[in-house]
């Protein structure tokens, strides 16, 4: 994948998703500045890589629809994508998927179908599904299209903060990470890109020490609160980009991830899910183990809260 593949993506999301601020994080030294991906229509980030991989389909596939598994934020960025192109969208989703995403996916049309949550039951249904239907499969991450459509993130960091230094970005199937880390390699490659995961789900850690794909367990990554961050196993075609372009992966822990939840919401008055918050929690926690830079861009991912956690997070 190159930087004329994550640029097309850009021109096809033209309209569709909002170019995001960079909001500076206040009283930082270094300054830490946050991507707002929560003001994306659907709140993360995930429609990038969703709308300009559907809207790239031959029109005979699209008119069959589309399928995909998704924990949440993905499924809510096809089924977004898929009602704004007139298609069909079948949703493959953990039965642990928090009920505001569920909601929003049904909102915008879709089909859900549930299951275990574990990713083999994920693909496995998902795969079944397209056979049966003639479906075209949109994977949540391990897809070069998809890829190129989140690596817009890292477009607009370096285009509207060319003097970056150090990105920090969440990973859990790896897409949103890879295609930032190239986007931001291609366009300054002296900046650092740091991945950013909870350390009750790192995996992708794993995988860059051990330089192939490390899985965890599902009963493993079930236990953190960043239920967008539990996928087992980063991708195959993420964690070539990954191994190729990111300097390091850091880990973060729960307590951490609601402090900066908190914190994002009291001082830079954004509301972030917990995965959108990592990166925040990796700079003010986990300084010692970043590099060092004078001016850090931390990816908010998204802000799909359950009510609940919310409500506990936030009391």
């Amino acid at each position: 994948m190159s930087l004329a593949d994550i640029e097309r993506a850009a021109e096809r999301l033209a309209g569709v998703a909002a170019r995001t601020p960079l909001i500076a994080f206040p009283s930082t030294d270094p300054a830490l500045v946050l991507k707002a991906e929560s003001f994306q229509p659907i709140g993360a980030f995930k429609v990038r890589g969703a709308y300009a991989t559907i809207s790239a389909l031959p029109e005979e596939r699209r008119a069959r629809g589309v399928v995909t598994h998704s924990s949440g934020n993905h499924a809510q960025a096809v089924a977004y994508s898929a009602r704004l192109l007139g298609i069909r969208a079948v949703l493959v989703i953990p039965h642990t998927t928090p009920g505001v995403k569920v909601d929003a996916c049904m909102k915008h049309g879709a089909e859900i179908v549930y299951v275990e949550p574990t990713m083999e039951a994920r693909t496995a249904t998902a795969a079944k599904l397209a056979e049966a239907h003639g479906f075209t499969l949109i994977p949540p991450f391990d897809d070069e299209r998809i890829v190129a459509g989140q690596g817009t993130v890292g477009l607009e960091i370096v285009q509207d903060c060319p003097d970056v230094e150090a990105v920090l970005v969440p990973v859990g199937g790896g897409g949103l990470l890879s295609g930032v880390a190239a986007a931001v390699k291609a366009l300054r490659p002296k900046a650092k890109v740091i991945g950013v995961e909870p350390e009750l789900a790192a995996d992708a850690r794993d995988s860059l020490r051990a330089g192939r794909p490390v899985a965890w367990a599902p009963e493993e990554t079930g236990r953190t609160v960043a239920d967008a961050l539990r996928v087992q196993c980063v991708g195959e075609v993420p964690f070539a980009h990954i191994r190729e372009y990111v300097d390091d992966i850091v880990t973060v822990t729960e307590d951490e991830i609601r402090q900066a939840m908190r914190r994002l919401a009291r001082e830079a008055r954004l509301i972030a899910e917990p995965a959108g918050a990592v990166g925040a929690a990796a700079y003010l926690f986990r300084r010692h183990e970043l590099p060092d830079a004078r001016t850090y861009v931390s990816v908010l991912s998204g802000g799909n809260v359950d009510p609940a956690l919310f409500l506990d997070v936030y009391a």
